[in-house]
């Protein structure tokens, strides 16, 4: 074969370097015609071109909008001009390595002056001497974060309020009966109840707060055959049940149980054990139960429930300690009362009395330091001049100071200068006889630091003069610790996850494109799985995420007049691309109906039905949406519902699988499921956005017959979310 000159090798060299940047320019403007955000709010991506010296060439429209100019003005305009903090170009491009890319922050302002918040990629070198800079917008994510946190502030706040309608009382009926009425009140529940156990085994029901629908309980004893022995042990010992349906098998409950709460129309119930500590060695002795029962249908209980339930037992705990100190204490003001009665009796009997009251004060006094000392909270009481006349043993065990070296001591002595000036207010408070309970964070001995929840009881005398206060400060640091490591995990999803996942499905959808090369028929064949599972993975991520929101309480269901037949018809038009794909006929029904519910969450929950429906009908199947309003004959005072049903023709799903199909992760066959690019997740997202809005979901279905899934919500006026 003849060689070729130097000048044609010259000009195939040329034209094959034209054809590089002509497809590099290609694909560049592909990409500037086609970015998009693929996050959950579907922002554009602003795209730009930058040299060496970090001035414009080339833009996209979406970076036109967020500088405020025409890409004819923008082009030569040099990148500091629009960005307020700093953003240098070091090291030097010529020493980027090829596809290593930067991540980070800024504040950006616009030609008008506008500032948003964005986050930015920084590609060097894409092209010999140019580089790519991808800006997002996160103003949004922004104000999504700060409303998640207000969120969780509110949900402390409801704690701390029905916590501080515990502590106004020191009565110990009046604090059980305060604390079953505000569980009812925030859980919604049929009956609360506190069972106290008796030492015989057997016990009964000391407070209660019900439903006139339904029987109370109040001063009923129980048979220790309903509370045997080994079930007192597991509660002893921090055991917690939460029963949706106290038929399921999976419940354990014993047949003889069954039939028990079924004479008092028990659907669900959720137990929490009240415990009190009998000594410094930990041990626990069960007091009782409190209990939470709904009647009119199954339950399933929520993170937040059992969390505020088992909060509300430990101050009654706590309450317990404090009711037998209450006591100790009034015994003593009754003997030295009873002596100072005695003082114009004569001498000798004087003397006799004293000694006798020393020596009761001394017995008294050494049984209170007993039961205080065995609380593993801080518990003292402090006189009018600020001065500690009396502390328990856990002072020593925190800060290293003895009883006898803090008896008489200023607090100001004790806590240092800082913490004292925190404390200082709500010592005010106390001593102008008013009981005050907050938050501090001291250090402890060792040199840790702690938070504290600390409240002040004003010691008032019979002419109601402040003679000092009682204080009593436990350790929160562990709950403390656990709310950070939620938001941490939060924002670690956030940020590490769902944000390199974008990145990795945009990677692979631009090379499933052939632009940046022809793959063979197996590497093609491989692209796509990765391209599937990658979004399969996205969809996972976010469900997570969603599902997490809605468990903990942070997403509010704004509530308004929604038309049902609206509802449907955006449901149905949203699905029907999927439909004809898998070549499904999708057949609506819809009616005039107000409904009171979030619309866009019941337009989430319905396209997650149909799209299951959809899904898991063979081709040439028909899924039907249909509505209707339903009342209870057998209760005219019932509020009527709103039923939404999605039907198909599918396989069907057994029976003992329709329940545990609404739990996470849960499939009738998940081989297939991932087939049909299934998370697990869909059906318990349904459920948790149907429970917001006091509704049902239910699944019905014969196998190879198809199945319907249904849910409820009330008609407007009827309820509320």
């Amino acid at each position: 074969m003849p060689k070729r000159s130097s000048k044609q090798r010259l000009k195939s060299s040329t034209k094959k370097s034209k054809h590089q940047r002509r497809t590099q320019k290609h694909l560049i403007k592909t990409l500037f015609k086609n970015a998009h955000d693929t996050g959950c709010s579907a922002a554009p991506i602003a795209i730009a071109l930058i040299n060496d010296q970090g001035c414009f060439i080339d833009m996209n429209i979406a970076a036109c909008d967020l500088l405020g100019l025409p890409r004819r003005k923008l082009r030569g305009q040099h990148l500091s001009t629009f960005i307020t903090a700093e953003f240098t170009l070091q090291p030097s491009p010529g020493t980027f390595l090829h596809g290593q890319s930067f991540n980070g922050e800024l504040l950006v302002s616009s030609s008008t002056q506008i500032r948003q918040e964005v986050e930015y990629t920084f590609t060097p070198n894409v092209i010999p001497n140019c580089h790519l800079l991808l800006l997002r917008d996160i103003s949004q994510r922004r104000e999504s974060m700060q409303a998640e946190l207000r969120q969780q502030q509110q949900r402390v706040e409801l704690f701390s309020e029905v916590t501080l309608k515990i502590r106004q009382s020191l009565q110990l009926k009046e604090i059980l009966h305060t604390t079953v009425t505000e569980v009812q009140r925030i859980l919604q529940a049929d009956r609360v109840l506190i069972y106290h156990v008796l030492p015989d085994g057997t016990g009964k029901t000391i407070s209660e707060a019900v439903l006139p629908d339904y029987p109370t309980l109040m001063d009923l004893e129980f048979p220790q055959e309903v509370f045997p022995e080994d079930y007192q042990q597991l509660y002893a010992q921090g055991r917690v049940r939460a029963i949706a349906n106290v038929h399921d098998p999976e419940a354990g409950l014993a047949e003889c149980l069954v039939e028990f709460v079924d004479q008092f129309q028990i659907k669900a119930k959720l137990i929490v054990p009240i415990v009190q500590t009998l000594n410094t060695h930990s041990q626990n002795q069960l007091w009782g139960l409190l209990i939470a029962h709904q009647c009119n249908s199954d339950r399933h209980w929520v993170d937040f429930e059992l969390e505020l339930m088992q909060q509300l037992a430990d101050q009654i705990s706590i309450a317990l300690s404090q009711a037998q100190l209450l006591e100790h204490l009034e015994e003593i003001v009754e003997v030295r009362t009873a002596e100072l009665q005695d003082v114009n009796r004569n001498l000798q009997q004087e003397i006799h009395v004293r000694m006798h009251a020393e020596a009761t004060l001394r017995q008294r006094e050494e049984q209170l330091r007993l039961i205080t000392n065995a609380l593993p909270v801080l518990i003292a009481y402090v006189d009018e001049q600020q001065q500690y006349r009396f502390n328990n043993q856990a002072y020593h065990d925190w800060l290293g100071q003895s009883p006898g070296e803090i008896y008489g001591c200023h607090l100001r002595q004790v806590w240092g200068e800082d913490c004292y000036q925190r404390m200082q207010v709500y010592v005010k408070i106390a001593l102008a006889g008013q009981a005050v309970t907050y938050e501090n964070d001291i250090v402890l001995k060792d040199g840790s630091g702690r938070s504290v929840d600390v409240t002040y009881i004003p010691h008032l005398d019979d002419q109601n003069t402040v003679k000092g206060f009682f204080a009593l400060s436990s350790d929160i640091s562990d709950r403390k610790a656990i709310e950070r490591m939620k938001d941490e995990f939060i924002s670690v999803i956030s940020h590490e996850l769902r944000t390199p996942l974008t990145s990795l499905h945009s990677a692979l959808k631009i090379l499933a494109t052939g632009r940046l090369g022809n793959l063979s028929d197996e590497g093609q064949q491989m692209l796509g799985i990765a391209d599937d599972s990658t979004e399969r993975l996205v969809r996972l991520v976010n469900n997570v995420l969603d599902l997490q929101r809605i468990e903990s309480g942070k997403v509010i269901m704004e509530c308004q007049a929604c038309n049902a037949a609206n509802l449907m018809i955006q449901a149905a038009e949203a699905m029907q691309a999927m439909a004809q794909q898998h070549e499904i006929t999708l057949v609506k029904q819809p009616q005039d109906i107000p409904v009171w519910a979030d619309g866009d969450y019941i337009l989430q929950a319905l396209t997650n039905l149909l799209s299951n429906a959809i899904k898991f009908s063979s081709p040439g199947g028909t899924v039907w949406l249909t509505v209707e309003v339903e009342k209870d004959s057998s209760t005219q005072n019932l509020p009527r519902e709103v039923v939404f049903r999605v039907r198909d023709e599918g396989q069907g799903i057994p029976s003992d699988q329709l329940e545990r199909i609404f739990e996470r992760f849960q499939q009738v066959d998940s081989s297939d499921s991932r087939k049909k690019g299934g998370t697990g997740l869909g059906l318990t997202i349904c459920r948790k956005i149907i429970e917001q809005h006091n509704g049902r979901i239910w699944a019905e279905s014969n196998p190879g017959c198809g199945s319907t899934f249904a849910f409820t919500l009330p008609t407007l006026g009827s309820a509320e979310c």
